[in-house]
């Protein structure tokens, strides 16, 4: 007879082998408000709740960056009615979630092209980005209209700006270069991404960031995604072997 444990899914995390950052690609509102009939914003309206208690259970064990694909450049090209909603949305999250990221220390960051956002959006997200600056639990950032692609290709711009005006030399460009001029300059790339709704790709997030980072794909839709999902993604990270190009002998 197997007797089943009664170590809960967050007990068995090794917190001194957390990832410092966990980035999701947010997937399957759509689907999720198809399967009781109703239209796409109303999956994207429930998915609200799971952010909220993603971002807090993360808070509350230690991860310091949380990155959530919320908006991508593509997601423009969506009909004007959902793309309208998904603002209104936002603006109304953001205002809400305030005394829950003050609450749990979270600051509040984007990352993407804000002058594509509407005004009314840009103005509620920089205030909230303003009130939370100080907060320093756990970093949370939120990827709006964004796309990897945009991200590179924008700090290409700055960087043969930059060796333009003589601020640097082609022989200065290196790594470090390009980190410090994307969006996520300043955070440390992601250990961990985890995808919702059974996809298997990337979607333009990121691209740079995680090229060393576990990969961890679930059936589950984002709406779905509970705090339990996300201690069985870290657990799974936590069994894997990081090798960044060495053997395990090496590694060991």
């Amino acid at each position: 007879m197997v007797r089943k444990s009664n170590v809960s899914l967050k007990d068995q995390i090794v917190l001194e082998n957390l990832p410092q950052h966990i980035a999701i690609i947010m997937d399957g509102n759509g689907r999720w408000a198809k399967g009781f009939g109703k239209l796409r914003v109303f999956g994207h309206q429930n998915g609200v709740s799971a952010v909220r208690e993603c971002a807090e259970a993360a808070a509350e064990i230690g991860i310091k960056y949380l990155t959530l694909y919320t908006f991508s450049t593509e997601n423009w090209n969506r009909p004007k009615l959902e793309i309208e909603a998904l603002m209104e949305l936002l603006v109304k999250t953001i205002r809400k979630e305030k005394m829950t990221f003050m609450k749990n220390g979270i600051k509040l960051v984007s990352i993407g092209d804000m002058q594509a956002l509407p005004q009314n959006c840009a103005k509620e997200l920089n205030n909230a980005i303003k009130e939370t600056e100080n907060n320093t639990r756990m970093t949370l950032a939120l990827a709006l209209s964004y796309s990897s692609k945009w991200d590179i290709l924008n700090a290409i711009k700055q960087i043969a700006t930059d060796a333009k005006d003589h601020k640097l030399t082609i022989q200065d460009i290196n790594e470090s270069t390009l980190d410090k001029h994307l969006s996520t300059s300043g955070m440390p790339h992601p250990e961990l991404l985890i995808r919702t709704s059974g996809e298997q790709r990337i979607s333009n997030f990121l691209l740079w960031e995680i090229a060393y980072s576990e990969l961890y794909f679930t059936p589950k839709l984002w709406p779905d995604f509970s705090k339990e999902d996300l201690y069985e993604a870290i657990l799974d990270y936590q069994k894997r072997e990081r090798r960044f190009g060495k053997t395990s002998e090496q590694v060991s």
